[in-house]
């Protein structure tokens, strides 16, 4: 088997991705910012690059033929980044690049992030590239770091659903699709958990799974400004915290997806499931969105 190039190795998405693989003896090169941070697993060999470092990319992807590029971390800059990477990805030789997007990724998508995964989609269908893209829904495990020190979770959503996912679900595709990335030519996944929940409904089983009472309240739009206000946060950054819920209200996070049993053959993870598991994100502390 041709070598498989993994970004993001050293965040807890791209990590369990290599960590299937290596379960799997899958030869993987780790294509990491910090080569230190990068975990130490078998048949793994560490390259050195930034996204936005098109020589460092290049030299880094050459020689492997299919490519799992994690979208890069939140800055104003992050569509450059990606541009950077996927152009020196094309003049690398690599012959398939597998992309972790986000669920209703479009240009006019009232979730702010959702554009530039829009944008970077677009980027690769022009290079040329074979390609599989991953529309990841929010996730399943983030969902408790929304709740405020206070228990309640709150955002313009209104009564809008989420088709949250399990970070091990979308670890458990992105595994299979890069072990076959031929069987995924051209196709759109989009990845989400088993259920279709309100806010509401995704505060009481947390409530159900934590033992501590979390309530919702939706907020309206100026609200949901002002509670962020005290962060400090970037314009850009506060209109995507926003927009996360907005987008729920659309109705833009809703409909159940197929694709997480379809190429696991097993059912997607319940929240309440994801909240059990021991590594499962704490419910406490300032909510990041």
């Amino acid at each position: 088997m041709s070598v498989i190039a993994v970004t993001g190795a050293t965040g807890r998405l791209g990590g369990r991705i290599a960590r299937r693989l290596a379960g799997a003896g899958v030869e993987q090169r780790l294509v990491v910012r910090d080569p230190d941070r990068a975990p130490r697993l078998d048949g793994v060999t560490v390259a050195r690059a930034e996204y936005g470092d098109g020589e460092a990319v290049r030299r880094a992807l050459e020689g492997a033929a299919t490519v799992l590029m994690v979208s890069a971390s939140e800055s104003p800059d992050r569509l450059a980044r990606h541009r950077s990477f996927v152009d020196a990805a094309a003049a690398a030789g690599v012959e398939h690049l597998v992309y972790v997007s986000f669920y209703g990724a479009a240009p006019a998508s009232t979730f702010t992030l959702a554009r530039d995964h829009w944008a970077t989609e677009e980027r690769i269908r022009a290079s040329g590239l074979r390609f599989t893209f991953l529309r990841d829904n929010l996730y399943a495990d983030f969902l408790p770091l929304m709740v405020g020190d206070d228990g309640v979770l709150r955002g313009p959503a209104g009564q809008g659903r989420v088709c949250a996912v399990a970070q091990d679900d979308i670890s458990d595709v992105a595994a299979a699709v890069l072990r076959a990335p031929g069987e995924h030519a051209g196709a759109t996944h989009d990845l989400t958990g088993p259920q279709a929940l309100t806010l509401e409904e995704v505060a009481a089983v947390i409530s159900e799974v934590t033992g501590r009472r979390i309530t919702y309240h939706p907020e309206t739009v100026r609200e949901a400004y002002a509670s962020r206000a005290s962060y400090g946060a970037p314009d850009w950054q506060v209109d995507a915290w926003v927009s996360t819920y907005t987008a729920i209200a659309a109705g833009e996070m809703d409909g159940v997806s197929t694709a997480v049993p379809r190429i696991t053959g097993r059912p997607a993870t319940p929240l309440a499931d994801v909240l059990r598991r021991p590594d499962a994100s704490s419910s406490r502390g300032k909510p990041p969105a």
